[in-house]
């Protein structure tokens, strides 16, 4: 008998624990989708919040911004705190959903936040248990809040449109976790795509876009200047994370120009010690497809490979060799890992710098070598111009 009451009380526990007394309804989340961050008078920041609003999606699907009857989908809440959690505790009592952070792709820090230092604010977002690690992080040209207010044109909001970006490989792709790795690797420095709020002039209004215009340098948690796009292609090939990219070429003593899209890339850094001379090889394999040929060559003709694959090793080698010397002697910064590198073959020698190593690295002879193949034409092999010419 004993034994049929335990039983029956078991079966009773279990209905409870399949119950869902735990579940929290969408209809009760404020999604967020993008978060800004800038700073204030008296040392306080702003944190401003894109949220999602579920039924302007309901309402038909929207283009261009908005829901189906041109509503947005999304708003911008603010508050300002001391820190991050304070801003966020008073931000929570004026909406009436809980904040959630699990759809919040991305985290925008404005750039006077960014030369003041970043290290507090990433301790509450590394801390909280909600921000996604895989989220990527930027830095804005002035003030964050303005891009997340933005109502863009292909895709129904913002973030959508900067994580769009973001993936296509226009600038570096830096995700919370990224970030948080290579401010505490051996340089103890960072990367993080810059990004514009831009305007084009319209018939009958003007439109504002969002676009990646190059990266933002840190070292330590502050930021101490920028690259160009042009020299973030440089530091993508030497982290060895070229994707979609066109390089385009002049073959020397010849009109016209090809442009190449690499399809194969292998990085290799190898650093030596020679009597107390450190020195970085950076050794650079790729191979690259023709997209355009607008000279006469006839890249089926040996001689004429060769002579557009030393014009592709010549231009890689420029991009690598400008951009390690502004970061080098302008910036002072190692975003490239030669600390990491010199620690893993000279643990001993690294030992006796890692405390002084801003001195050692703008010091640091970079040898760069780049072996650059053309593997492929294309659907045609004559050029279109050469075709015309006979």
């Amino acid at each position: 008998m004993r034994g049929i009451i335990y039983l029956a009380l078991f079966g009773g526990s279990l209905l409870l624990l399949s119950g869902c007394w735990d579940r929290v309804e969408v209809n009760d989340l404020a999604i967020i989708t993008a978060a800004a961050i800038d700073k204030k008078e008296d040392d306080r920041i702003e944190l401003s919040l894109q949220v999602f609003i579920p039924r302007a999606m309901s309402s038909g699907g929207g283009q261009g911004g908005g829901g189906g009857s041109g509503e947005p989908v999304t708003f911008v809440s603010s508050y300002e705190g001391k820190n991050l959690a304070e801003a966020l505790s008073k931000l929570q009592t004026e909406l009436p959903r809980k904040v959630f952070w699990g759809h919040c792709h991305i985290f925008i820090f404005g750039e006077e936040v960014a030369r003041e230092g970043i290290q507090d604010h990433l301790d509450f977002l590394l801390r909280h248990p909600q921000p996604r690690e895989r989220a990527f992080v930027f830095v804005s040209d002035g003030k964050a809040r303005p891009l997340t207010e933005l109502q863009t044109r292909l895709e129904n909001f913002s973030a959508e449109t900067i994580r769009r970006q973001a993936n296509l490989g226009v600038g570096l792709k830096t995700t919370m976790q990224k970030l948080d790795e290579m401010l505490s690797s051996e340089a103890q420095a960072a990367a993080l795509p810059f990004i514009k709020l831009s305007t084009e002039k319209g018939t009958q209004s003007d439109y504002q876009y969002p676009h990646i215009v190059g990266t933002a340098v840190f070292k330590k948690d502050k930021m101490v200047g920028t690259l160009s796009l042009a020299k973030t292609r440089g530091v993508i090939w030497l982290k060895n994370e070229i994707e979609e990219y066109t390089v385009t070429l002049k073959p020397k003593n010849i009109d016209g120009d090809i442009s190449l899209n690499p399809v194969s890339t292998h990085v290799a850094m190898i650093p030596h010690i020679y009597n107390d001379e450190w020195e970085m090889d950076v050794n650079i394999r790729t191979e690259g497809a023709v997209v355009q040929n607008s000279t006469t060559m006839d890249l089926t003709n040996p001689s004429s490979i060769r002579l557009a694959e030393i014009a592709f090793q010549k231009d890689i080698k420029h991009r690598i060799e400008s951009t390690i010397h502004e970061l080098q002697q302008e910036l002072d910064t190692d975003i490239l890992d030669f600390a990491k590198e010199f620690h893993h073959k000279y643990p001993k020698h690294w030992r006796s710098v890692k405390n002084r190593w801003d001195e050692i690295f703008p010091q640091v002879k970079v040898n760069v070598n780049v072996k650059g193949n053309i593997r492929r034409q294309g659907n045609i092999n004559e050029s279109v111009k050469s075709r015309e010419e006979r």
